[in-house]
């Protein structure tokens, strides 16, 4: 059945990727290659940073990130580069319950998109895997443009590019820093905790 036409006066929909679409967690890969839990976030807090990852999210090449770091801790070596070679088993599982938000946007023929710090590489793997990353009208990848939410660029850029009216928008993003961001900037913005949870805020909001 083809979609219907979608209806102008209902907010658009743009979805954050991470922990809103996939499960992604660096201690879903890590738990496996540490004894205990200490040991395993201390090396996450003082080798494989959050910053680190932002870095690569923020267009910083993964081979080079890679490669920066076991200069800087070659005794880590095997395990820096775990956080490569072994990157897919930080994504256990996709968030099924917003993959089926998204599934019924575009089954009512909706337009749909993405803001996502994803680096460039990882964000290729993960489309060829799960092809409903294929899904959206349009993405805005931060390694991509070199620019990382929640700079208010990142969200003008989607605007500017697709078309969009910030404030016609909805974005779902579960770091509170993107939501205070994209409100920031005219979007309204839901806060994600669970897929039930958005569901209902973006049936509130007239969204669904």
């Amino acid at each position: 059945m083809s979609p219907s036409r979608p209806d102008p006066s209902r907010p658009t929909i743009v979805f954050d990727i991470g922990a809103v679409l996939l499960e992604w967690n660096p201690r879903h890969l890590y738990r496996k290659l540490f004894a205990d839990e200490a040991t395993m976030e201390a090396f996450l807090a003082e080798v494989c940073t959050h910053d680190w990852n932002l870095s690569m999210d923020g267009g910083t090449p993964f081979p080079e990130g890679i490669a920066a770091k076991v200069a800087e801790f070659p005794q880590h070596e095997p395990l820096i580069r775990a956080f490569d070679e072994r990157w897919e088993e930080m994504v256990p599982h996709v968030i099924d319950g917003t993959v089926e938000i998204l599934k019924g946007l575009k089954d009512r023929g909706d337009k749909v998109y993405a803001i996502t710090n994803f680096s460039a590489e990882k964000f290729a793997l993960a489309q060829a895997k799960w092809p409903f990353l294929t899904w959206f009208d349009g993405v805005i990848v931060s390694a991509h443009e070199k620019l990382l939410k929640p700079d208010a660029r990142i969200y003008r850029l989607l605007e500017s590019r697709f078309g969009l009216t910030l404030a016609d928008c909805i974005f779902i993003d579960d770091n509170p820093d993107n939501v205070v961001g994209a409100r920031a900037v005219g979007m309204r913005a839901i806060r994600f905790e669970s897929p039930e949870q958005a569901r209902r805020e973006l049936t509130e909001m007239g969204a669904l």
